[in-house]
C-alpha cells in the first residue's frame, strides 16, 4: 500500500494550484465539494469550478503520479443535509452516484467525505451505510468503465468515539474507506471552550500525553482497538498553531498560566506568520515528551508543529506501520520547510 503523503488545498485559501509542489505528495486533497440539500447531489460552486477542472493536470506537471481527490463537505457544512441525505437509499444513491460522476468529470482519482460531525449514533449507522454502499458504487463503475478504482477516504475526528458517545460505523469504515483522515489537532483552544482551555497554555496537536486520553497516539490507538487496521489510518498533522495570552510574558513554557486567546477570531496562526514572528525574535522551543513547539513574545504564546514535530510524527507514523499522515493545509506552508520535513 504504501505510504501516504497527502494535503489538503481549497479555493478560499487563495494559495495558487501551481504553487503546491507536487513532488511532495502522494496524494492532495482539492476542497471543497458541497451536497445539494434540495437535490442530494454533489456540486461545486460556480466560482470555483476552473479550480476543480484545471486541479489535476496542474499538479500532475511536477509529480504525474501524485493522486488527486474531492474533498466534500469541510468544517461549517449543513449537518443536517448530510444527515437527511445518509438516512434514506435512494437520497444516498442520488449522492453517490453524483459524487463518481463529478469526479470523472473533472479528472480525479477519489473522493474524501468530510462530514463533520454526525450528531447521534442513528446517523453514525447511516455514515456506515453510505460508505458501504458507495464502495459498492465505485467498484462496479471502475468494472464497466475499465479506469482505476476510485479512491475513498473520510476525514475523521482524532477518536471513534465522540462526545456524547457517539461512535463512528467501524466495520463499515474499516472494509469500504481505503483509509481515514484522522484529524489529530486542535485539541485545545482558548476560543469557544471551557475555562480550563483558556487559562493554560496547550499542545494543541500533541502526539502524546501521558496525563489525558487526548493526543494523536492515544487517538490512533483507539480507532485500532476499535477495530480499523494500522494501515487505514494517516494522521494529521496542523500546519498552523493556536495561540494564547499569557498572564506573565515571563512564564511562557508549555501549561503556563494564561487568559483567553492571543489572536482574533479562532487565535489560528498559519505556520508561515509563526516563522515570521521566530525571525523577528520570538522564543521558541520544542518539547520532545508530548511533541510540540510552541513560540512566545510578549504577552503572545503559540502551540504548533515546527519541522521538529512533524519530523517526529513522520518517524513515529511509519514505526507503527500506519497508512501515512496528512495535513491541512498547503497554502499555510508557503515555503514548503514542513511538507519536505515530512517527506
Amino acid at each position: 500500500m504504501g505510504d501516504v503523503k497527502a494535503i489538503y488545498w481549497f479555493a478560499e485559501s487563495g494559495f495558487p494550484i501551481e504553487r503546491i509542489d507536487s513532488k511532495l505528495y502522494t496524494h492532495i486533497f482539492c476542497g471543497f465539494a458541497k451536497l445539494n440539500s434540495e437535490t442530494n447531489q454533489l456540486v461545486i460552486s460556480p466560482n470555483h469550478q476552473h479550480y476543480f477542472s484545471s486541479f489535476t493536470p496542474t499538479v500532475q506537471q511536477k509529480n504525474p503520479n501524485v493522486k488527486t481527490l474531492i474533498s466534500i463537505g469541510g468544517g461549517g457544512i449543513n449537518t443536517t443535509a448530510y444527515a437527511n441525505m445518509a438516512s434514506q437509499p435512494g437520497t444516498r444513491r442520488t449522492f453517490i452516484d453524483s459524487s463518481i460522476k463529478l469526479a470523472r468529470a473533472y479528472g480525479f482519482h477519489g473522493l474524501d467525505l468530510d462530514w463533520e460531525f454526525p450528531l447521534d449514533n442513528t446517523q453514525m449507522a447511516n455514515l456506515g451505510k453510505l460508505v458501504d454502499e458507495w464502495r459498492v458504487a465505485v467498484e462496479a463503475e471502475h468494472r464497466s468503465s475499465g479506469k482505476e478504482v476510485l479512491l475513498l477516504t473520510a476525514a475523521v475526528s482524532f477518536g471513534p468515539i465522540l462526545w456524547g458517545g457517539r461512535s463512528y460505523p467501524y466495520p463499515s469504515i474499516a472494509r469500504s474507506l481505503d483509509w481515514i483522515n484522522v484529524m489529530s489537532y486542535d485539541f485545545y483552544s482558548p476560543v469557544d471552550r471551557g475555562d480550563d482551555e483558556k487559562s493554560l497554555t496547550r499542545a494543541p496537536a500533541a502526539l502524546f500525553d501521558r496525563t489525558s486520553n487526548v493526543s494523536g497516539s492515544y487517538g490512533l490507538n483507539a480507532w485500532i482497538q476499535a477495530g480499523v487496521p494500522a494501515n487505514k489510518l494517516v494522521l494529521g498533522i496542523p500546519f498552523y498553531g493556536i495561540g494564547w495570552r499569557l498572564v506573565n510574558p515571563n512564564a511562557h513554557g508549555l501549561n503556563a498560566k494564561a487568559n483567553g486567546p492571543a489572536g482574533p477570531g479562532d487565535s489560528t496562526f498559519e505556520y508561515h506568520k509563526i516563522r515570521n514572528m521566530i525571525q523577528n525574535g520570538a522564543g521558541h522551543d520544542f518539547n520532545d515528551i508530548v511533541v510540540t513547539n510552541y513560540c512566545y513574545a510578549g504577552t503572545t504564546w503559540i502551540g504548533y508543529d515546527d519541522t521538529e514535530s512533524v519530523e517526529t510524527k513522520v518517524i513515529y507514523v511509519r514505526s507503527n506501520r500506519f497508512r501515512g499522515y496528512f495535513a491541512w493545509h498547503v497554502g499555510a506552508d508557503l515555503n514548503d520547510e514542513l511538507s519536505r520535513a515530512g517527506s
